[in-house]
């Protein structure tokens, strides 16, 4: 049984989601999901979404569970017999961090895929790689780390560092954070994608 899923059978996935909904439900990709659906990683171990209205979580958590899923943790949406858990984060929240604007605001993610009820966006690379950083495991600095060589140019690293402290500034733990972003400055220095 295979422990990872793939950008093609998350999509397959949420389009038989998509077939059972009635009206529209806003989906940004998060963390590992994210960089899935951009082809930067083969695969990954979590599905996580962020579901920014509120009403539109509450319809399709309704939904899902008449499909066969189970609650297996505060935001993690399991179907009896499957490998894969999705985590649906309601509102601006990715596990415990809470983003500094709306993912649905412009500019603060791109359209990936449009079903007829379902759409699928995927979270602007400074809250994604902020919201990772915040987490700090040693996946989340690496696939930090792929995302910045993945798009080498274009992310303005000065820009992350006052993205990443504006957030830390709310975060009771703000100390303990920055020197996580301290750590990933020190990673992007190492394989010369950060010369300052």
């Amino acid at each position: 049984m295979l422990d990872r899923i793939d950008k093609q059978t998350l999509l397959d996935e949420l389009q038989q989601w998509n077939s059972f909904l009635k009206r529209k439900v806003h989906l940004i990709a998060c963390g590992g999901t994210a960089l899935t659906l951009l082809g930067i990683k083969p695969s990954t171990k979590d599905v996580d979404f962020m579901v920014p209205v509120e009403a539109e979580h509450k319809y399709l958590i309704k939904t899902i569970k008449k499909l066969g899923y189970e609650q297996k943790t505060a935001s993690g949406w399991q179907r009896v017999g499957h490998v894969f858990r999705y985590d649906l984060f309601s509102g601006n929240k990715i596990h415990t961090t809470e983003l500094l604007r709306s993912p649905l605001e412009e500019g603060q993610h791109i359209l990936l895929k449009e079903f007829s009820h379902i759409y699928v966006g995927v979270l602007n690379e400074y809250d994604l790689i902020t919201s990772k950083l915040f987490r700090g495991t040693n996946v989340d600095f690496d696939d930090c780390l792929m995302l910045v060589k993945a798009q080498k140019g274009t992310i303005n690293i000065e820009h992350l560092q006052n993205h990443f402290r504006e957030m830390a500034g709310y975060d009771i733990s703000e100390d303990r954070i920055i020197k996580q972003l301290d750590h990933f400055l020190d990673l992007l220095r190492k394989n010369n994608l950060y010369a300052k």
